[in-house]
């Protein structure tokens, strides 16, 4: 595998994280996500080119503007990097031009979903529903092998989420959940998702906990976005290719 490749791979998914990163501020506020130049939001200064250089612009200006020394968020580098990596990944699994271009797409809806949810403590629509489509795609054509298990992954992994939904009228979960988690059975099969789902339960419980514990503004009412949870549940899942009902029964043979 070319060495060149793999950083194409890693810069490319860098320059979408910086994309997502514009993308988060902007989606719902009535600017132009298509137009207009990156500006400071503290100055309104615009930014050169020089100024948005994913991860290395936020490293060699000391985390500040230029323009004004206003600190800028750390969302930014974080992003850019996790987009970075995780185009990355999706490479070394999927050299194929066709599907790692389906596959960084799908992780990029993702990463969106995740910032954006963290941000404003929703789940975008548009997004939930290209995430359906893209997994009704995958299936269609091969990219993600259809089974009966496939199938019904979606609405089997669905339902839980949509009950607590549906019995606290919103106030467990929110449906955009749901409607996210529709997409991951479809995109991860049946027992992946299983193992994913799991996953997410388990780290969402164990940052409540941490949380409480240390006292970081976090209670047991608190509300916490959940597709943050289920996104690093799916990744975990995906690429380290852990599938928990497939390997546990090796253990009791």
């Amino acid at each position: 595998m070319s060495t060149l490749f793999l950083f194409g791979a890693f810069v490319f998914g860098a320059i979408l994280g910086s994309f997502i990163n514009a993308l988060s501020f902007r989606l719902g506020t009535g600017v132009s996500i298509a137009k207009g130049r990156s500006r400071c939001m503290r100055c309104g200064h615009t930014l050169g080119a020089h100024d948005l250089v994913p991860v290395v612009s936020w490293l060699a200006l000391g985390g500040r503007c230029r323009y004004c020394s206003t600190k800028i968020s750390i969302q930014y580098p974080l992003v850019e990097l996790t987009a970075a990596v995780l185009s990355l990944f999706v490479y070394l699994q999927f050299s194929d031009p066709l599907t790692y271009v389906y596959w960084l797409a799908v992780w990029m809806i993702l990463l969106f979903v995740a910032v954006y949810d963290i941000r404003h403590q929703i789940i975008p629509w548009s997004c939930s529903g290209l995430l359906a489509l893209l997994a009704l795609v995958g299936l269609y054509v091969g990219i993600v092998p259809i089974t009966w298990g496939s199938i019904i992954a979606g609405p089997v992994l669905a339902l839980p989420l949509f009950l607590f939904f549906a019995l606290s009228r919103g106030r467990w979960m929110g449906l955009g959940d749901s409607v996210l988690q529709l997409s991951l059975g479809w995109s991860l099969g049946l027992t992946l998702g299983l193992t994913a789902f799991m996953f997410a339960f388990w780290i969402g419980a164990l940052v409540g906990i941490v949380g409480v514990l240390l006292r970081r503004g976090v209670t047991m009412k608190s509300e916490v976005p959940f597709a943050p949870f289920l996104i690093v549940g799916a990744a975990l899942a995906f690429f380290t290719h852990v599938d928990l009902f497939t390997t546990l029964p090796l253990f009791f043979q």
